[in-house]
């Protein structure tokens, strides 16, 4: 007997969310013979749910959410013994995840993908104890994200982050980082640290383009300067996808990856705040099986 939960998150999705959980179901009907439906009333819901679909051994979980939600479900199933395949219906502000897989960013289209069966497997990140789909940040850029409410990312969407992030920018302080990776270590003071499993990271797409869901590494960027001089050269380079390239940041790939710093930071994972550095992180390489279009041979 083949089993299916649905994982909705009701504030995502606007009016449409119900609309969205119907056609999922309508989509996934034929595929199984059991579909249950949990919706989120609270932070870690999605992550219970998802543990009890593996706990239950059910074949499928499906995410409808944003990054926060994906983040969670993520979390309850990373790790353990049985772990159900995973299907997004992406329904965030950002959804770097789904950008990544090259699943549409249009709901209904996103649901569609769920008949084909077509899975492909994917690393995820894990950091201490806590697990990640797409990327880690260090920073005060990347915490100035923690300040945009549900109100703001409504209203302007990733424009929201933006504006934090332009705030954080003006009042930027320098960390005194100490970076151990595969062949060593880096130390030094930056600005902002990304370490990405995917090719997408605030909806740029080009941010990590050497990046592939299943390439077994972190994509770390150090940038070790953000003066509005240094920062109008490297505009440019984000965008064309050569970021690496900007003498004022720092490449490594690495398939772990331990950060710390002087005072505390908080860690921006997958979007949302984690603890505070030190952390341990390292990749957990073709770890999950995701839904997305068929007849894809690479990301």
């Amino acid at each position: 007997m083949k089993k299916a939960m649905i994982i909705a998150n009701p504030t995502s999705g606007k009016e449409q969310a119900e609309d969205y959980l119907r056609k999922t179901e309508e989509v996934i009907t034929s595929l199984f013979d059991t579909i249950e439906v949990r919706k989120t009333e609270k932070a870690g819901d999605a992550a219970e749910f998802a543990l009890q679909a593996c706990e239950e051994k059910f074949d499928s979980v499906f995410c409808l959410g944003g990054d926060g939600t994906v983040n969670e479900v993520v979390n309850g199933l990373a790790g353990q013994v049985h772990r159900p395949k995973l299907g997004i219906v992406p329904l965030g502000t950002v959804n770097d995840f789904a950008r990544a897989l090259e699943i549409s960013l249009d709901p209904f289209k996103a649901i569609d993908i769920f008949g084909t069966q077509s899975v492909r497997a994917v690393d995820i990140g894990k950091i201490n104890n806590d697990y990640f789909a797409n990327v880690l940040a260090v920073g005060e850029v990347a915490e100035a994200t923690f300040q945009v409410s549900i109100e703001q990312k409504t209203k302007l969407g990733s424009l929201a982050y933006f504006l934090e992030g332009m705030k954080a920018f003006l009042r930027k302080e320098p960390l005194q980082l100490i970076v151990q990776h595969d062949e060593g270590s880096w130390k030094g003071e930056a600005f902002l640290l990304i370490a990405a499993l995917t090719n997408s990271v605030g909806g740029f797409e080009s941010l990590a383009p050497d990046a592939h869901v299943n390439d077994g590494k972190f994509h770390v960027f150090i940038v070790k300067d953000l003066s509005i001089t240094k920062t109008a050269f490297m505009i440019p380079k984000l965008i064309s996808g050569d970021l690496k390239e900007s003498s004022e940041v720092d490449y490594i790939r690495t398939r772990t990856l331990a950060v710390s710093a002087e005072g505390e930071h908080a860690v921006n994972i997958d979007g949302e705040e984690g603890k505070t550095l030190p952390f341990e992180a390292k990749v957990l390489p073709s770890h999950l099986e995701v839904y997305v279009q068929a007849a894809k041979e690479d990301y």
